[in-house]
């Protein structure tokens, strides 16, 4: 089967999820990334492997930067652009690595946004496809 060969199925919900949950995060990240621009220069956390130092303004950066790039590419995914779903993959990609390095400092945070990037991966990889057909 080839990409135009594509039909539109119930499952392209799963497309528009994923770039849903992508604007969502991309949203919350840029405005935690102006947040720590904005505050103070160094937090400390305290969690159950030891503490923490984090330099808020590269923090900050990280987030901005990160979360504006998730807003595009979310957009981008809804408009059906097959390179949107390979960058999407590879920042959730990322993120879950990210997530697995935190598991020690919030297990419970960390498992639940890991279950929620294997979703996206899984929307992307299987029924990505179709939000493409979806726009033509």
């Amino acid at each position: 089967m080839t990409d135009n060969d594509t039909t539109v199925t119930g499952w392209v919900g799963w497309g528009v999820f994923a770039a849903v949950v992508l604007l969502i995060a991309g949203v919350l990240d840029a405005f935690h990334g102006l947040q720590a621009l904005i505050g103070p220069d160094t937090a400390y956390f305290l969690g159950g492997a030891g503490l923490f130092s984090v330099d808020i303004e590269g923090w900050g950066w990280w987030h901005l930067i990160s979360g504006l790039l998730l807003i595009l590419v979310g957009i981008a995914l809804l408009t059906g652009a097959t390179w949107a779903r390979v960058v999407a993959i590879i920042l959730v990609a990322l993120n879950a690595i990210g997530q697995l390095t935190l598991i020690a400092v919030q297990p419970w945070i960390s498992l639940i946004l890991l279950a929620l990037d294997i979703l996206v991966i899984y929307a992307l990889t299987v029924h990505g496809r179709e939000l493409k057909a979806l726009r033509d």
